[in-house]
């Protein structure tokens, strides 16, 4: 998996490439941990290349929610495919994130 982190003014744009699974989700929540402890209070997590979700990045990816609500910080979820969209769909996750289909939408969202 590769990450890029891009900013937008006070939003931080996580842009994932590849899996989040077993092999890749520590270096994702070092990824995480490293934008949340700069201060950052708005965090899009950009899943458009994104190809497919194990339980292991979905853990991870609840623990980024649980991470930046104690954090006091908020995170979105962008560009999810059908196949990671139903991957939320089937461990009734869908609900437990803010979802856009488009990375704009995420970032004008904390607007």
């Amino acid at each position: 998996m590769k990450i890029k982190t891009q900013y937008y003014g006070d939003v931080t744009v996580v842009q994932l490439q590849g899996d989040l699974d077993l092999d890749s989700a520590e270096f994702f929540k070092t990824n995480v941990t490293d934008v949340i402890a700069a201060d950052r209070s708005s965090i899009v997590i950009d899943m458009s290349e994104v190809g497919s979700i194990d339980s292991v990045g979905l853990e991870h990816l609840l623990w980024a929610r649980d991470s930046c609500d104690q954090n006091k910080c908020q995170v979105r979820l962008a560009g999810l495919d059908d196949t990671c969209k139903k991957i939320l769909e089937v461990t009734r996750l869908e609900d437990e994130f803010d979802c856009y289909d488009e990375l704009a939408g995420a970032v004008k969202s904390f607007a």
